[in-house]
This record gives C-alpha cells, structure tokens and sequence, in this order.
C-alpha cells in the first residue's frame, strides 16, 4: 500500500524551489483566496478528480492545509490513486506563513 511522507515547512520549500512539484491547499475557497503558497492549486471535490487525471502519477505532490491534520488524509488519498511521490506539510499553512 502507497503511503505519503510528511515533512517540515523547510523540506517543502526546498522541494518547491526545485520546480517539479505539484503544490496542492485542501483547505477551503476562502482560505485559499485569502492566501496561499505561490503556485498553489486548490484542490476541492470539484477539482480533485481533474488532478488526478492530469497530473502524471510520478510528480511530486505536496499537500497542506491549515496545520497539518487534513492534508495527511489528502496525502493518504492521493498516494491511493497511484501518486508515487506525496508530501504532507507538518504546521501547515499556518506554521508556513510565519516562516516564510
């Protein structure tokens, strides 16, 4: 069974700045409007099957929502669908707006 990692705010942000990774927020609309990591996708009920059939399954995936809690489910879901690479974001937004 595929599992996702987790990782610190710094992994992400490494993994980011190499470019290939596909950077999802599974937090809600507002939220996401309000703010969210530079490059983002929103990923909801209505996007998520559109990601899954466009995004090749050997991308890096990084999930976040607000701490950290959701996107662990998220993660676990698109390791599920044949995503070999997911990432959930430890702190989440929240830690990752007062580090970066």
């Amino acid at each position: 069974m595929a599992d996702f990692k987790r990782i610190s705010t710094i992994e992400a942000k490494a993994l980011i700045d190499t470019g290939t990774a596909s950077i999802v927020d599974v937090r809600d609309a507002q939220s996401f409007n309000n703010g969210h990591i530079e490059g983002a996708l929103l990923l909801d009920n209505n996007s998520v099957d559109s990601f899954i059939s466009s995004t090749a399954k050997d991308t890096p995936v990084i999930v976040y929502c607000y701490h950290g809690n959701s996107s662990q489910n998220a993660g676990q879901f698109l390791a599920e669908q044949g995503f070999t690479e997911v990432y959930s974001v430890d702190g989440g937004f929240e830690l990752w707006r007062t580090q970066f």
